[in-house]
């Protein structure tokens, strides 16, 4: 009943609190049982004026006590048995979500990831510290309550054992349609978390464009939504709620009756049917317990049905190479590529990028330039043709080894909220103080951060959200540079920045392109004239190669754009 395999075979370190959390029940129920059988005895004795056994009260209070540890360490390895599952879980989207890369939201929007892996996982709480050792004691607990009414009773207990199977049966009765609501419920919350967090983040274009309004009531609609979706689940739960509590107070009836009538035939003493009447209660309770966990424990099962989607999504494989790769070209050789079928964005792609100086990839948006350095990457891998480093397939060689020889800086590059010192250092966690600086000079940041009351302290804010545009490009072409990488892609590293940034970036480009390989991808063609070689790129195509000057020679597609821009540079001038 719920018992996801899975589940529980991904966090094999839960398995011994989840047993400990059951044994610990159990001794608490024996406690009680043995303290009811005593009270019986106890009143038997005094209206049969038997002699009381003078140790009785040391017994009664050593169970008292017994039972109070218990239910300290059922608290404890309980929570042992949940946090455990907890730190997995996550533990493993994340690597998930490493190995998927940037492809990662056509599984999961951020919104709902965040969603699931906070909330969702919370509830999985419930599911192994309370729900599975509640399923197995609500099996054990009946049976050992059986043995000992036996004994006083077997008519009574075999009522008792007859109406408690009637509590599993309600909840397997409900349970396709709580999974159905509950997921149901999660979609939608879902929905309205992404669209809370796309207005928030879209707050100022929305106020600009008067679309805040709208937006608002459609957000205040899928609110809506999610409210009656959660008066579902909540109706759901207290309808079963009322139908476990009535086959539970009906089944300890129907327990008590049978005592009551075999007490007035003179069959079982008072003491003998106080037992029985307290112990009935005991028979459901589990039982009664498992339900209500069953529903809060639902809907952690639904969130895990959200992180098996994101842990079963297909992934990019990694290579096994482990290699160094200075000294050699990287050469794509009739590369196809599209992110969808029917959109195909690179077509029989060639190219080779020679080591050391700098290579250019220019064309006009949408033609696939920036596709090009996601390949290089290894954020996607090519579907037709193939990308060699050297001798070896990109696809062969490690992402390790990769990343360790490759950086990226685009008008992407995001900016981690925290100190401009603990940006840089994510570049290179070893850098010295002297590192730092020079970096920090090389990119004209120096005089600002010298500037500032707390200097290199200073924090930057959520995105660098403190920074302007082009002090943002310039700390991620700080922290690329202490990464001290064999190769440099730059995509539009300078798109949308003030012209001092712009100029201080494509100084320290043509510097960085002394000692090591450069690629630039770059809309502005005036700052690629002295790149080696310069590829041009049309409708995912490779129309021309050569340097600036034999392709302004040609008149053809690089002459046509470096007139455009030439023409609008002049028109810019004028105004």
């Amino acid at each position: 009943m719920m018992i996801n395999k899975r589940l529980i075979s991904l966090c094999e370190e839960s398995k011994k609190f989840i047993g400990l959390t059951v044994l610990m029940n159990w001794i608490a129920l024996l406690c009680n049982i043995m303290i009811i059988l005593f009270v019986g005895d106890f009143i038997n004795s005094i209206l049969h004026r038997t002699p009381i056994k003078g140790a009785s009260m040391l017994y009664l209070i050593g169970l008292l006590a017994i039972r109070f540890t218990s239910n300290l360490l059922y608290g404890k390895f309980s929570a042992l048995a949940s946090e455990h599952t907890k730190t997995k879980l996550r533990e493993s989207v994340y690597k998930k979500l490493l190995k998927l890369g940037i492809g990662y939201g056509q599984v999961e929007s951020t919104a709902s990831l965040v969603q699931v892996m906070v909330e969702g996982v919370e509830q999985l709480e419930i599911y192994f510290g309370r729900y599975l050792p509640q399923l197995i004691y609500a099996l054990l607990a009946p049976i050992t309550l059986f043995v000992v009414v036996m004994t006083i009773s077997w008519k009574a207990a075999t009522v008792l054992l007859i109406c408690v199977p009637l509590i599993p049966v309600s909840i397997i009765a409900i349970m396709k349609f709580a999974k159905r609501i509950l997921k149901k419920y999660w979609n939608s919350y879902a929905n309205l978390g992404g669209t809370f967090l796309e207005n928030l983040q879209g707050l100022t274009i929305l106020k600009v464009f008067d679309q805040d309004e709208q937006y608002h009531q459609k957000m205040n609609e899928e609110a809506e939504n999610f409210r009656v979706m959660t008066m579902k689940v909540l109706s759901m739960q207290l309808n079963s709620i009322n139908i476990m509590d009535l086959v539970a107070f009906g089944g300890a009836a129907a327990g008590t009756i049978i005592a009551l009538m075999q007490f007035s035939r003179g069959e079982i003493l008072v003491g003998d049917l106080l037992v029985i009447i307290l112990l009935s209660a005991e028979f459901f309770i589990p039982m009664r317990l498992l339900g209500s966990y069953f529903h809060i424990a639902m809907n952690g099962m639904t969130a895990s049905d959200r992180i098996f989607k994101v842990l079963d999504s297909e992934e990019r494989i990694d290579g096994k190479k482990e290699t160094r790769l200075k000294e050699n070209p990287i050469v794509l050789e009739n590369v196809d590529f599209s992110y969808e079928k029917g959109r195909q964005i690179l077509k029989q792609v060639n190219m080779e990028i020679t080591p050391g100086g700098l290579t250019a990839i220019v064309g006009e948006s949408g033609s696939g330039k920036s596709t090009v350095a996601s390949l290089l990457l290894r954020s996607y891998d090519v579907q037709k043709g193939c990308i060699y480093w050297g001798e070896s397939k990109l696809s062969d060689i490690s992402y390790a080894s990769l990343y360790e020889q490759m950086n990226l800086v685009s008008t992407n590059s995001y900016i981690f909220n925290g100190s401009i010192k603990d940006n840089l250092l994510m570049g290179n966690p070893k850098a010295t103080d002297l590192d730092v600086k020079n970096a920090l000079e090389r990119t004209k940041l120096m005089k600002f951060v010298e500037g500032l009351a707390q200097g290199i302290d200073t924090l930057v804010g959520e995105g660098g959200g403190l920074l302007s545009g082009g002090q943002k490009q310039r700390l991620a072409l700080a922290r690329a540079i202490l990464a001290d990488r064999e190769v440099m892609i730059f995509d539009e590293a300078t798109s949308n920045i003030d012209v001092e940034s712009e100029e201080a970036i494509w100084e320290v480009i043509y510097e960085l392109a002394k000692e090591k390989t450069i690629i630039v991808i770059s809309h502005r063609l005036a700052n690629v004239r002295e790149a080696k070689k310069i590829y041009v790129m049309k409708e995912g195509q490779v129309v021309e190669q050569g340097t600036h000057d034999e392709l302004y020679r040609a008149k053809q597609v690089y002459y046509s754009m470096v007139e455009k821009q030439n023409e609008l540079e002049t028109i810019r001038e004028v105004i």
